[in-house]
């Protein structure tokens, strides 16, 4: 094991998750709703915590365990979490029932990312984390920084594409979108971003603050 594998798997191994975070992700394996790994997780807390998020929307709901990590890192915020699969629906608000969050603070919309995110309101969310099909990304992330207020962050995970966006061979449509993703946001005057390569990778963009 080379030592940049070796230093992922201490990452990955050290994190501590939260009892009811495991259990949903148990929930998740067993539907087939691939989850964040616990070191992204636990970055998506600490910045929902650094940033005191009230207004978060999530993007892909999976099983919940996205959902969970924001709100183990802002206990007062509200969530909207959005996804097209009624099965994970399901297994999410099973959850957050079994993680005790009140059911007013997770509101759960069926359907499609690309028709909701336009009827929402702009400029209204302090975190919107995009974590659905990836062949939309570069378009969710759009949406994302819309929805935003100023100074407010979109998180990406699984950006690096299991490790398929470092390599130059690969050129297949999702590769190029997240390295597209990445390089123009770099490049943006409009964001701060910053990759994480923990885990499966997380783009964090902030919005630029107003003068």
């Amino acid at each position: 094991m080379g030592e940049q594998d070796a230093n992922y798997r201490f990452a990955d191994e050290a994190t501590i998750e939260p009892d009811h975070i495991s259990k949903a992700r148990a929930y998740a394996l067993e539907i087939g709703a691939a989850p964040i790994s616990p070191a992204v997780g636990a970055q998506c807390a600490v910045i929902a915590a650094s940033s005191r998020a009230l207004n978060i929307v999530e993007i892909g709901t999976g099983a919940g365990v996205s959902g969970l990590w924001l709100l183990h890192g802002s206990p007062r915020a509200t969530l909207t979490t959005i996804d097209s699969e009624p099965e994970h629906l399901g297994a999410a608000r099973q959850s957050f029932a079994d993680a005790k969050v009140p059911p007013a603070r997770v509101r759960f919309i069926t359907g499609r990312a690309m028709e909701v995110l336009p009827r929402m309101n702009e400029a209204s969310y302090d975190i919107v984390l995009v974590d659905a099909d990836p062949d939309g990304v570069i378009d969710y992330v759009e949406h994302g920084l819309r929805l935003v207020r100023a100074g407010g962050t979109v998180l990406i995970p699984r950006v690096l594409n299991r490790g398929a966006v470092a390599d130059p061979v690969r050129r297949d449509a999702v590769t190029a979108s997240y390295r597209s993703l990445i390089h123009e946001t770099q490049a943006s005057a409009a964001v701060i971003g910053a990759l994480s390569i923990v885990g499966e990778g997380l783009l964090q963009l902030t919005t630029t603050p107003p003068d």
